[in-house]
């Protein structure tokens, strides 16, 4: 077993179960891991505290236990099992309107690096570390067990978020395939509604499942409004919005794949294409040429502007005249579900933005409501960091 040891009073956080150990902690490195190996951590009085996987970084060492300094040979089945009780008790796994839902959420679930969506029997791995990209067969084979005959397919889609490349074979493509199994995409249900969902072209593992409670709200928000929808993906706010009464329906994504895939759905649901348009253009670019008074309903759910610390303030800046711009064109009486999707953005921070872009505009806005992620996307009470979707809802004068 590798081993690190800390430097003399670097301990406290992992005493405290934060999942991360930072390179700057770190004293000595007994023996040479390798990215991804599983490293046992040791106080400088010899002391264990945890072990996880080893990588190259300003993270060190990504904690998956704080009992054992090496991992049981059930591992995996164990800890997948906790996490299919977490969306059970959320009312997930037997729901008759939905059958996709997070299984594995990081930090969340204890798996630091991993994330695998479910979808109507699929399963899409993504690996964010080394460490979990080496140990995604011996994950499939424990999903297989956790999920039996069940299970259709497991899908990894690593190759656009593993953070490392030397020497691993970045290749997305299925590790475990029922005999019967042979699509590459599916039409799933989410609180009733039907969405076409392709794991292997898609972003992400395919559909932003952490808005599913957002897009119901925006359901309730609809009925009598006009609804813009800007960088609408595959339309999911729009599908919720159509759901709820919109008088009709805008959706805009610089995306001809995703505004395929948007018209897709709303044929799917069966609703009248007069009221819903899918515009391909760059959504910054239509709300800025967007005549006042137009809209009533406003879903602004822009992609991460900033990945990483280094590049926060230009990011706060660019959310900051996207809400500006918001807030001046929405009509009078009108709502606004805006969001961001950044981990480095806090709540905090985003709130001091929303509300200076408030202030540039001159309008009266109050906070109807603050929104996040769901229950299937939990947060490690010892990793705040976890709770990386924030969102409010505003109402405008």
């Amino acid at each position: 077993m590798y081993k690190i040891i800390l430097k003399k009073g670097r301990e406290e956080s992992l005493k405290r179960f934060h999942p991360w150990v930072f390179s700057g902690a770190v004293a000595q490195i007994v023996g040479n891991p390798a990215e991804g190996d599983v490293v046992a951590v040791y106080g400088s009085d010899g002391a264990f505290l945890a072990c996880g996987h080893y990588q190259v970084g300003s993270i060190a060492v990504r904690v998956l236990s704080f009992s054992s300094p090496a991992l049981p040979a059930n591992f995996w089945e164990i800890m997948l099992r906790r996490a299919l009780e977490v969306r059970t008790a959320a009312s997930l796994t037997a729901s008759e309107v939905t059958n996709c839902y997070r299984l594995v959420h990081g930090e969340g679930d204890n798996l630091p690096g991993l994330i695998i969506d479910y979808y109507d029997g699929v399963c899409v791995m993504q690996a964010h570390s080394a460490g979990m990209f080496r140990a995604r067969r011996q994950i499939s084979d424990a999903l297989v067990a956790v999920y039996g005959d069940s299970l259709k397919a497991v899908y990894d889609k690593s190759s656009s978020t593993a953070p490392f490349k030397a020497g691993l074979d970045l290749v997305d493509g299925y590790i475990y395939r029922r005999e019967d199994f042979k699509d590459a995409s599916a039409v799933v249900l989410e609180n009733g509604h039907q969405f076409d969902v392709s794991w292997t072209d898609g972003q992400k593992t395919g559909f932003f499942l952490d808005q599913r409670d957002n897009r119901e709200l925006v359901g309730r928000y609809s009925k009598g409004r006009n609804v813009l929808n800007l960088f609408c993906y595959t339309g999911g706010f729009s599908i919720y919005a159509l759901a709820g009464g919109a008088i009709h329906v805008d959706s805009v994504d610089s995306s001809r794949r995703a505004m395929d895939m948007v018209e897709r759905n709303v044929t799917l649901n069966g609703f009248d294409a007069s009221s819903h348009t899918g515009i391909c253009t760059d959504a910054i670019e239509f709300l800025r040429n967007v005549p006042e008074d137009k809209y009533d309903l406003m879903i602004v759910d822009p992609p991460a502007f900033a990945k990483h610390r280094g590049a926060l303030n230009n990011a706060l800046r660019a959310y900051q005249r996207l809400n500006a711009a918001a807030i001046s064109k929405v009509a009078p009486g009108g709502v606004i579900f805006t969001f961001s999707c950044s981990q480095v953005v806090d709540k905090e921070a985003f709130a001091l933005l929303v509300f200076s872009a408030a202030a540039q505009t001159g309008r009266s806005v109050r906070i109807l409501d603050r929104l996040g992620q769901p229950a299937d996307h939990s947060v490690n009470i010892y990793h705040p960091e976890g709770e990386y979707l924030k969102g409010l809802l505003l109402y405008v004068e």
